[in-house]
């Protein structure tokens, strides 16, 4: 099975989303072959595939705040095998890594579905706006509602006097590279404001130290140069989508940051510092697994010392009563109740 092949039902499920858009535009008076109708419809592709992925977004919050509390523990195994190199050693580290995770219900690729899931609708969406022409002048098929007329009228569309499937490599005119630059740094700026507003505000302060967030931090000056690299190759529909997308995210990771911001970071004091100003209870997020394994290696400890101890009590009070009654007999020996005794046995 080739890639097209694949890729087929998300140029499908694209399709129809276009269609049901521009569809709406047209019908509210927008003329059907405007660029407004069909760049509104890209937004209205993003709306939809953004707000399906919602469920997904909350796991992604939940998963990324418990891989911040359990950060101390983390540290803990890996310094427990840091000079340990052997293959054992090694899959006994996995093991522990593994049983954290299962313990605090912790899926560290929970982060990467989002990203994963828009993928496959980001390449459908660049093939529709790739074969618009070809569709609209008869060598290839329709894909989905998307008719050899509709192709015809999203081709011809313009923004901003750029066609929708224009792209800078190979443009005619300067026009289609200036949207494309504008754009391009549209993407870079609102892609490094998130990042960094995530960095600033919502990571705890042990957690910039981390490998992970200095690989971040590296991705959030190489983000630009990648814009620059594969944004050329784009049609300028596919950078709508990518610039839509990223300012949603953008919109989005101010409220999660503001509402739900990752435990022991500055957006967590300042939420604090709202409720309590507002007489709101003050709600700390917290793993539920990560408390368990401390309270059962701490369970031991305190029953063992009740425990021994009350042992060498009883040892200690056996052995005590023949040398009180070993003691005690010399000292009433002289009395006359005591020393009868042994003459009449005699």
């Amino acid at each position: 099975m080739s890639f097209s092949d694949l890729i087929y039902p998300f140029e499908w499920i694209v399709a129809w989303i276009l269609y049901g858009w521009h569809t709406l535009f047209t019908t509210l008076g927008i003329p059907s072959a405007s660029g407004v109708a069909w760049t509104l419809s890209i937004v209205g592709l993003v709306v939809v595939m953004r707000a399906a992925m919602i469920p997904l977004f909350v796991r992604q919050i939940h998963a990324s705040r418990r891989m911040q509390l359990i950060q101390p523990e983390m540290q803990k195994i890996q310094a427990k095998y840091k000079d340990k190199k052997d293959p054992d050693s090694r899959q006994a580290m996995t093991q522990e890594t593994m049983d954290l995770y299962k313990r605090t219900g912790t899926n560290p690729f929970s982060s990467c579905l989002p990203i994963l899931l828009q993928s496959p609708f980001f390449f459908g969406l660049f093939r529709v706006l790739n074969g618009l022409k070809k569709i609209s002048d008869g060598t290839t098929d329709p894909i989905g509602p998307i008719s050899r007329k509709l192709a015809g009228e999203a081709e011809a569309s313009t923004f901003f006097g750029a066609q929708l499937s224009d792209r800078f490599i190979g443009a005619n005119s300067l026009t289609v590279q200036i949207v494309t630059v504008v754009l391009i740094i549209a993407m870079s700026a609102s892609t490094f404001t998130t990042q960094r507003q995530l960095m600033m505000k919502n990571m705890p302060a042990s957690a910039l130290d981390n490998p992970f967030a200095k690989q971040q931090k590296m991705l959030l000056y190489l983000m630009p140069i990648f814009f620059a690299i594969s944004g050329v190759n784009f049609p300028i529909g596919v950078l709508l989508y990518w610039l839509t997308t990223n300012v949603w995210s953008m919109c989005q990771q101010f409220y999660v940051i503001r509402n739900m911001p990752a435990p022991g970071s500055q957006a967590e004091k300042a939420m604090q510092e709202r409720r309590r100003k507002k007489g709101k209870p003050v709600e700390e997020f917290t793993v539920k697994g990560l408390d368990k394994p401390t309270d059962e290696a701490e369970a031991p400890k305190p029953s063992g010392q009740r425990v021994q101890p009350s042992r060498n009590k009883k040892k200690k009070g056996a052995a005590a009563k023949p040398a009180t009654k070993a003691t005690a007999k010399p000292a009433t020996a002289p009395s006359a109740t005591t020393d009868p005794k042994p003459q009449t046995d005699n």
